[in-house]
């Protein structure tokens, strides 16, 4: 049941009492959490467990003082066939969202070791239905969020779970890498979150939930009815393995002080450890900088057209070129997705570089009403490409599968062509999934059993 009517800010009205948490709500730092992937093999005990983890799960507009850990839940199109959604309103999602990740592997370039067929179980075998994330601040609120969840699913013995991943901000929250992560958020029109410098201007909140003027000026296409689509979103969930040793070891190998693989490594990514960009840093780290908010993402790179200072394939420009110039123009604002993504496993010593067969690594998590169609374009156009950078078949330094004798360029006089570049992160699983309103959970825990 709703609690209110729309909320206006910014001059922009949001059902922030009927949207998730987790789409307009930043991750806390330090972060605890889980996440959950559950098989429904009964259709009306599913439709009854949505029912009560609905009850669990927070919208925008809870205070974070009263919801410091909160549940999010997403469906595949798989699991909106368990439940049994009629066939008039599973006709009405979008195209790719009901062929699955592991269908799209050409089109999001998942070849060689990133092919479905490689993926841990139970990725890509049609079995997740169901996605339960769990967020929390503190690690009794974590513990205490998961143990409520698992307790309402053990009374249904027609759900399964099939995977569950913990997961945690590092050390001073950084990821896999040592790289303090999460910067460049879009600002959404009306979410109330707070804008920073160099945010750029607000985006319009349709590009981020269904059921709202987008970018075009119009509501993009929504599920139907309104009471399933109105104020859902688009998950992307890509689960990442980060081989930290052997990116160790390509900064040794190629450059022979601390420092220089500090800056070589800072080229790769764009930024420095402490998250304070080449752009406003470009010869050493300054970790007061990356910890300032209202600075450390304050930058353009119309004054670097020549990669000087950031090279044209660093992680970042790439997959933010700002005011790049770019050889194949594109529209950046449609592009943009709110990343919740979060970060598993122990950190593995700075100076190592062999591993130690630990798992460790990134979930990528994008959030969207173009989610799915941004990241099939960033894959397949700005990670495995570099063409519309005039990079030719330069790949991404950081999440791109390099083909054979790879190598990254850092511009200067001369350029220098740093060889032997690998892939450093390799994909072991994905799903896409619908994240519908807290209606929509009603609505789906309320389907008839005639359907």
């Amino acid at each position: 049941m709703r609690r209110g009517p729309f909320k206006r800010r910014n001059g922009v009205e949001l059902d922030l009492d009927d949207i998730q948490a987790t789409v307009l709500r930043r991750r806390p730092e330090p972060y605890y959490g889980t996440h959950a992937l559950v098989e429904i093999l009964d259709q009306q005990q599913g439709r009854q467990a949505l029912g009560l983890l609905r009850e669990q799960v927070a919208a925008v507009d809870t205070p974070f003082e009263s919801s410091p850990a909160w549940t999010a839940v997403a469906i595949t199109y798989q699991g909106l066939v368990a439940l049994g959604v009629p066939e008039s309103s599973l006709a009405t999602f979008p195209h790719n969202f009901c062929e699955g990740m592991a269908a799209r592997a050409k089109q999001l370039r998942d070849e060689g070791p990133n092919d479905p067929r490689g993926w841990q179980p139970p990725f890509g075998s049609g079995r997740v239905h169901l996605a339960i994330s769990v967020y929390a601040a503190s690690e009794a609120g974590w513990q205490a969020r998961v143990a409520d969840y698992q307790s309402r699913l053990a009374s249904f013995p027609g759900l399964r779970v099939v995977y569950q991943q913990d997961f945690g901000a590092q050390p001073g929250d950084r990821n896999a890498f040592g790289y303090k992560d999460g910067f460049t958020q879009p600002v959404v029109q009306g979410s109330g979150e707070p804008a920073h410098p160099g945010d750029g201007e607000p985006i319009k909140a349709g590009e981020f939930v269904l059921g709202y003027p987008s970018e075009t000026g119009v509501p993009l296409p929504q599920p139907q009815p309104d009471a399933l689509g109105r104020n859902g979103t688009y998950v992307v969930f890509r689960k990442y393995q980060s081989h930290v040793a052997a990116f160790n070891e390509y900064l040794h190998r190629n450059a022979s002080t601390a420092a220089a693989r500090e800056l070589l490594a800072a080229k790769l990514v764009g930024r420095w450890r402490s998250g304070a960009p080449l752009a406003l840093a470009p010869a050493h780290d300054d970790p007061d900088l990356g910890a300032d908010d209202n600075r450390n993402n304050d930058f353009r790179y119309g004054n670097d057209q020549q990669c000087l200072v950031t090279p044209r394939g660093a992680h970042i420009r790439r997959m933010n070129p700002r005011d790049t110039q770019m050889s194949i123009l594109a529209n950046v604002n449609i592009r943009r997705i709110i990343r919740r993504s979060t970060t598993y496993g122990t950190p593995l010593p700075a100076d190592a570089v062999r591993d130690d067969g630990q798992e460790r690594g990134l979930d990528f998590i994008a959030l969207g009403v173009r989610a799915i169609d941004n990241v099939e374009f960033l894959q397949s156009e700005w990670v495995s490409s570099g063409n519309f950078m005039g990079l030719g078949k330069e790949r991404d330094p950081m999440l791109g599968i390099q083909e054979r004798n790879p190598y990254f360029t850092v511009p200067g006089t001369p350029p220098r062509r740093v060889k032997g570049i690998q892939s450093f992160n390799t994909l072991r699983g994905g799903e896409y999934l619908f994240m519908p309103s807290l209606t929509a959970l009603d609505w789906l825990a309320n389907l008839p059993d005639t359907v």
